[in-house]
């Protein structure tokens, strides 16, 4: 009787454990989730904007090349529309997203062909989803597979690990460090599905403007290929109600 009293006990105490460590879990990726939202809160990037966007490209061996873009986005409505601006010989090159779409134009043949959110911008080591500002780009997209705290040079920072469950992230899993005194991203390190080091991104500079902060600088280094990487700085940043027409191809077409 006691040898079965202890083995319902036993049964008891693991089923509550079980039922502790799922409601940890998922209290653990509610918190880590709302974390990831709380970045993109604090950024300024709130209903319409539009920016400059320059690039620094560096790779060993070559002369160093410069991008200039121009973004424009709806991040309620999932618009986005990207010109090129520099170097000459490219201007007008653009992007256009609605949604799930996404179709890049090229001014030359004056034709659009379906693209993906994990394409580079020219040969940088910015793809489009980097500038994705969509509500829930976190949720559609990622599960939470670890959460911590660290430090980060000076600073105190979560550390949120997300795996991606659909096939639109451009890595099978991203590692943020995150400021807490204000959330804001730091460095991001984005691995293949194996587990490598794919690419590095450090955020040193913010500027704190009246809708929020902006990553003024951003440096994205690819991991695979030692030396070389991408220098980005934001510029011309308004937040103003952008017309509707900018989010059409017929507007990339006109352009040229």
């Amino acid at each position: 009787m006691k040898r079965t009293f202890r083995f319902f006990i036993t049964l008891i105490a693991a089923s509550l454990f079980a039922s502790a460590s799922f409601a940890l879990d998922s209290a653990t990726s509610e918190k880590a989730f709302k974390l990831m939202e709380s970045t993109d809160d604090t950024l300024a990037y709130h209903g319409d904007y539009s920016a400059t966007i320059s690039l620094l490209i560096q790779k060993p061996g070559k002369a160093d090349e410069s991008l200039k873009y121009k973004v424009f986005q709806r991040t309620d409505k999932d618009l986005m529309t990207i010109v090129q601006l520099y170097p000459e010989a490219d201007k007008g090159t653009g992007y256009l997203r609605d949604g799930d779409n996404i179709w890049a134009y090229d001014p030359i043949s004056r034709k659009f062909t379906h693209s993906s959110l994990k394409d580079a911008l020219g040969d940088s080591d910015l793809n489009i989803d980097d500038i994705d500002q969509s509500d829930t780009h976190w949720r559609d997209n990622y599960t939470v597979e670890d959460y911590k705290e660290s430090t980060l040079g000076k600073y105190q920072v979560h550390v949120v690990t997300l795996k991606a469950k659909t096939t639109k992230p451009s890595y099978a899993k991203s590692v943020y460090y995150i400021r807490k005194d204000v959330p804001l991203l730091l460095k991001e390190e984005d691995y293949s599905g194996s587990g490598r080091l794919m690419r590095t991104i450090l955020c040193p500079k913010y500027t704190k403007v009246p809708a929020g902060y902006v990553p003024t600088q951003m440096v994205l280094r690819d991991e695979l290929n030692k030396g070389e990487n991408t220098q980005q700085v934001i510029t011309d940043l308004t937040f103003d109600k952008l017309p509707n027409n900018i989010f059409t191809k017929a507007y990339l077409e006109g352009l040229n």
